[in-house]
């Protein structure tokens, strides 16, 4: 048994569980594949592939967020909404681990913890819809699910569920995860030099100037401890980095759910931390039933039609033992919502005495469209509720470990606000997403700036 064994404490495999026996329940948000025989020699073929990442990764997040649990870690996780295999390349891929690092960087100098990176990358190409169909101009056509399961131009072809997209899916996770790899290990987040983390457009960015300083502080004092030691201090030349997604497509998650040698239990092992989306919630349903037999630690969204019982139904069912690090819920209510449907939940799980980490979600609560047919949101909602989440968990006892956001390092202009006060008419210079609006790499790293100054101002609990 290794340490993370020792710290994440073994708990008992759940009864009547297998990989498969989510099939048996009622399954949610799954495309319908045409062709019941070309679904499964897909599976088939990748129940052969390799793994994207490790059992033992996976232990050592669920330490860490065991740690972010007793506030002695904060949780960043970020990335698109929906990634594109059109957008799995170089640039994209290593500007969006510049944003993810540039911000750690500020919540790590404000915050003086350190802080589990986790990005909404390598993996993250399904998404829910509202319908089964769309319609346009009389015209029905199976929704858009994101790039695994089909694609989004409108069109008969592009629409019809193709599960060959699950292998080129794993594909460009593999690449993704390779050069992130590769960019870490090789000294892409070395502490000596972040300046180096700078993306080309944003000279001109009015947090320039403060991060800047940051920028100057943090190698100071580098400098510093390597002056008193009299040596380099190795460990600050790379950085932990994990994978998450939203767990939707479940033929393909069933695919990649592996037994490993040494460790005890299944594995999801196409990335260290899945997610329950809130449309798959139901701890009767098909999603919850293969989350609860997996030995990765899970998210739960938690929005603000959720009552006290179901967050308690969930925990019992998700996590019995109590295990550290093992249930996040991320609560995602909306700026005009959050102060009356936030404390009764964080009271009903104080009450409980079971461990889990709080993330905000500040995003998707706060969606709303424009008069000229843009979907996006305000930067003022995401701080205030952002900043409401703070105050909300200091006066119930209990602690926000964490923030979840959409945000891309491209120059779009998709949310309204932020340093540069971008307005409606800015949304057609720049806007690029296919699902849901991200804040740009200025809106980012003003969010975590606003975390730093709101957790300073407030009294956390011992």
């Amino acid at each position: 048994m290794n340490s993370s064994d020792r710290s994440v404490h073994a708990v008992r495999l759940p009864q009547a569980w297998s990989p498969t026996s989510w099939r048996e329940r009622v399954a949610l948000q799954l495309p319908q594949y045409p062709d019941a025989g070309e679904l499964e020699s897909a599976l088939a073929e990748l129940r052969g592939l390799p793994p994207l990442v490790t059992s033992w990764e996976i232990l050592t997040l669920k330490q860490q967020l065991a740690e972010a649990q007793e506030g002695r870690r904060f949780v960043l996780q970020g990335g698109d909404c929906a990634e594109s295999f059109a957008e799995c390349t170089s640039d994209v891929i290593s500007n969006r681990l510049k944003v993810l690092l540039q911000m750690s960087l500020v919540l790590v100098h404000g915050l003086r913890k350190p802080v589990v990176r986790i990005g909404r990358f390598a993996g993250q190409y399904a998404k829910p819809r509202s319908t089964d169909l769309e319609t346009i101009d009389g015209v029905s056509l199976p929704s858009y699910r994101g790039d695994m399961v089909n694609g989004p131009a409108f069109t008969a072809e592009a629409r019809r569920p193709d599960p060959r997209r699950m292998i080129k899916a794993h594909a460009r996770s593999a690449m993704t995860m390779n050069f992130v790899r590769a960019l870490i290990d090789g000294g892409f987040a070395d502490l000596h030099h972040p300046e180096y983390w700078n993306l080309s457009w944003v000279g001109h960015s009015p947090l320039a100037e403060e991060y800047g300083r940051m920028v100057a502080a943090i190698g100071d004092a580098v400098r510093f401890m390597e002056t008193l030691s009299g040596a380099e201090v190795h460990n600050l030349n790379r950085v932990d980095f994990y994978t998450s997604h939203e767990a939707l497509l479940l033929p393909y998650e069933e695919s990649m759910t592996r037994q490993v040698p040494r460790h005890w239990g299944w594995f999801n092992l196409s990335t260290h931390f899945p997610w329950i989306g809130m449309r798959t919630a139901a701890v009767d349903g098909a999603h919850a039933e293969y989350f609860r037999g997996i030995r990765n630690p899970i998210g739960i969204k938690v929005g603000p039609t959720v009552a006290p019982d179901q967050l308690l139904r969930v925990m019992d069912l998700l996590n019995p033992d109590d295990e550290p690090g093992r249930l996040t819920f991320i609560h995602r209510m909306g700026a005009a919502h959050i102060a009356d449907k936030l404390p009764p939940l964080l009271d009903a799980v104080r009450r409980d005495g079971r461990r889990v980490l709080w993330i905000c979600d500040p995003m998707h609560g706060n969606t709303e469209s424009t008069a000229n047919g843009y979907k996006t949101r305000r930067f003022a909602n995401i701080g205030r509720e952002l900043e409401l989440a703070f105050e909300l968990h200091a006066a119930a006892g209990t602690r926000l470990g964490g923030a979840h956001l959409e945000l891309t390092g491209e120059d779009v202009t998709e949310c309204l606000g932020g340093a540069r006060e971008l307005r409606e008419a800015d949304l057609e210079r720049a806007y690029r997403t296919c699902v849901d609006p991200r804040l740009n790499y200025e809106q980012a790293l003003e969010a975590a700036m606003l975390i730093v100054r709101k957790q300073s101002q407030i009294a956390l609990p011992v």
